[in-house]
């Protein structure tokens, strides 16, 4: 099986995806109104839960399940699950600052979980890495 990351992605990984996505994705949007002077705070949309949840989806033929079950358990009903949230909590406003404190920390998770050395591989593997 080819895995997205070119080795096998940790079921805890994938379940943190979204939340570090959505997170990554306020931060950096509240980064950019603060560049630009704006005070209002960033909307929690249905489109960016949407799109954590097919990232979620994407990224689960690369999971390493535990068992079929899991798998049948997990892979489409938890992006679902992600996607329904998104619906439930579209335009609930953050903080700016609270966008930013939590987002910038959970983007540099995501750049860290992409090219951070498998133990299972020898050397760094990147997104981009086979």
């Amino acid at each position: 099986m080819r895995h997205l990351f070119g080795r096998p992605l940790a079921q805890v990984v994938w379940l943190a995806v979204p939340v570090l996505f959505t997170a990554a994705v306020l931060g950096l949007t509240a980064l950019g109104g603060l560049l630009l002077g704006a005070s209002w705070p960033v909307p929690l949309s249905s489109g960016l839960l949407g799109a954590a949840a097919a990232v979620t989806a994407a990224l689960a033929p690369s999971v390493t399940w535990w068992s079929t079950a899991h798998r049948t358990a997990l892979a489409v009903p938890y992006p679902a699950a992600v996607f329904g949230t998104g619906l439930l909590v579209d335009g609930v406003a953050v903080p700016i600052g609270v966008a930013v404190l939590i987002g910038l920390p959970a983007a540099a998770a995501l750049v860290l979980a992409a090219t951070a050395e498998s133990p299972r591989t020898s050397g760094a593997r990147g997104l981009g890495e086979s």
